[in-house]
């Protein structure tokens, strides 16, 4: 991965005062998705803060899949989150489970209930949230809430030996049901679950709750500083008072930073998993999809993203971003790197009628005009060639440069031609274009001077290769596609998200791809090979457009 100067921020104000006043004397991070569900474009802000913080003080920062509700997860989603992050260029120290900090989870809840700070409450979950009270009115206490400790310690145990269905009973924490913060009011802190858990198998019945279990797993595993999204920041008070009742030494200080709301997309992944199920999108990596394998299948190359998240920065303040900033990263990324080459998507023969029949000629073609090092392709002329059917009009409009008849233009980096005529099918439509050559100007060049304004993009038919194309656009029509005031999301689809062109031509030299190569082809936009494409079956997906239409 590229090395890239990192730019100071609000978190590592905090970190730099920490370490200054010696609260800490290293820098140890997390990054901690839970894995029921593909990591989608806010993820990585929050992976490149993590990680990047790691780098900035030559710290630690594992990868920690906080799996506390196996009801939701799987080992699918497990191996997606690590390839994405190795993905974006970035290594974990370790990759840890909270499921392998249970034990110790389960002694603090007993050490919690042995204080008299936790107790099982037999109320159903809309009891409980009855009783939890309002914004502006206080909760109530539970008539569960004054068991004794011996009484709690005996129904959590009967709770953990699987005496009692789920729902059953729940272990609460015992602070405050007035507290004006809602987090505060005797959260639940472990519920019943007979579920097999994808690392644990078949050991638990109860499960903590990811309240309870991430202070103490941030805890249990060292770090010093837990980086997560401001949605957390009324979670903070409760953070903190479980590491302070438990009287747990130098405990992790959490921080908050504003999550990247990015529009146009869909990050829900309730409701990216209704797009999925429902075949509305081909799978959690379908390109038009916010999630990383989505984008990486699309061909949007990690440095971009990272180069995104960098230019967004990281602050407190509620924003959303514009999708044709990580578009224009994207650009900026791909055209300094992706190799030239041609396509056609829409193809119109073309008959050069004095140039020999017969004949072809390999010329020799930069793969990017300012990268010489990357060498030259191998492109064949010959008689007979394709252009876009758009480069041609019978009647040309105002300011038409293209091919008309009579009309001379430049072939990409071969001749110049002139439009002599066209053949037409019994509907009128235009079938056949004839030309004629100036054997002079190979190369693109007229030794006499002569100028032309258009310059055209073909490929030979001698040599051409047969692909489809899925030309790519925003799933959703409309920027928040999540406020459902207008309909559900499925209705601000945007029903020009995947066009699919099946006869499209590439030029020879692209016979050979492989999926993940990158291109950009001539006055189309950048392409990517999908990973589906075969030798028999070549799919090409646009990345992104050279220009925004948006």
């Amino acid at each position: 991965m590229e090395e890239t100067v990192k730019s100071s921020n609000f978190i590592h104000d905090f970190i730099d005062e920490d370490l200054k006043e010696g609260v800490y004397d290293h820098v140890q991070t997390r990054f901690p998705p839970e894995p029921n569900g593909y990591l989608h474009i806010g993820h990585a802000k929050a992976i490149c803060i993590n990680f990047g913080t790691k780098e900035k003080y030559n710290g630690v920062c594992n990868l920690r899949l906080d799996d506390t509700n196996p009801s939701k997860e799987d080992v699918e989603y497990v191996d997606a989150i690590k390839e994405d992050i190795e993905w974006l260029g970035f290594k974990w120290d370790k990759c840890l489970y909270a499921s392998g900090y249970f034990d110790f989870i389960y002694d603090c809840a007993i050490k919690l209930i042995e204080m008299g700070k936790a107790y099982v409450d037999d109320l159903t979950a809309d009891e409980i949230r009855e009783y939890r009270g309002t914004l502006t009115e206080p909760g109530k206490n539970s008539p569960y809430r004054e068991r004794s400790v011996e009484e709690n310690l005996d129904l959590f145990k009967r709770m953990t030996d699987g005496e009692f269905e789920n729902g059953a009973r729940v272990l609460r924490a015992k602070i405050d049901m007035s507290s004006p913060n809602m987090n505060m009011r005797d959260p639940v802190i472990y519920r019943i679950a007979h579920i097999s858990h994808h690392q644990t198998g078949d050991k638990w019945c109860v499960y903590p709750m990811y309240d309870f279990a991430h202070p103490l797993s941030d805890y249990k595993e060292g770090v010093t500083h837990s980086l997560c999204s401001l949605e957390f920041e009324n979670h903070r008070p409760l953070y903190d008072w479980f590491l302070k009742e438990l009287e747990l030494p130098s405990p992790p200080r959490q921080i908050e930073f504003a999550r990247l709301n990015l529009n146009y997309c869909l990050t829900s992944k309730r409701k990216c998993l209704a797009l999925v199920n429902e075949g509305i999108v081909d799978g959690w990596d379908d390109p038009r999809m916010a999630t990383l394998s989505g984008m990486r299948r699309r061909g949007y190359p990690a440095s971009a993203i990272r180069d995104f998240c960098e230019k967004i920065g990281v602050s407190k303040a509620y924003s959303v971003v514009d999708f044709g900033l990580l578009e224009s990263c994207v650009r900026d990324t791909l055209n300094a790197s992706a190799p030239r080459a041609m396509a056609v998507l829409n193809p119109l023969k073309i008959i050069i009628d004095n140039y020999p029949e017969g004949q072809t000629e390999t010329l020799d073609v930069e793969k990017h005009p300012d990268h010489p090092e990357m060498g030259t392709r191998k492109v064949t002329f010959s008689r007979e060639i394709f252009v876009e059917k758009e480069d041609f009009m019978i009647e040309p409009v105002k300011k038409y440069f293209r091919l008309y008849p009579g009309n001379e233009v430049r072939l990409k980096s071969a001749y110049f031609v002139t439009c002599t005529g066209y053949e037409t099918d019994e509907n009128g439509e235009v079938t056949c274009l004839h030309c004629t050559y100036d054997s002079e100007t190979k190369g693109g060049d007229a030794p006499d001077g002569r100028k032309v304004r258009g310059t055209l993009h073909w490929v030979s038919a001698a040599d051409c290769v047969k692909a489809q194309v899925r030309l790519y656009d925003r799933l959703f029509k409309v920027p928040n596609p999540s406020d459902e005031t207008n309909g559900s999301f499925k209705e601000n689809l945007n029903p020009d998200s995947l066009k699919i062109i099946d006869g499209a031509l590439l030029e020879g030299s692209l016979k050979d791809v492989k999926p993940g190569d990158t291109f950009q082809f001539m006055r189309q936009g950048y392409f990517c090979v999908d990973k589906f494409s075969t030798d028999d079956k070549i799919i090409i997906n646009r990345t992104v457009a050279l220009n925004s239409s948006w």
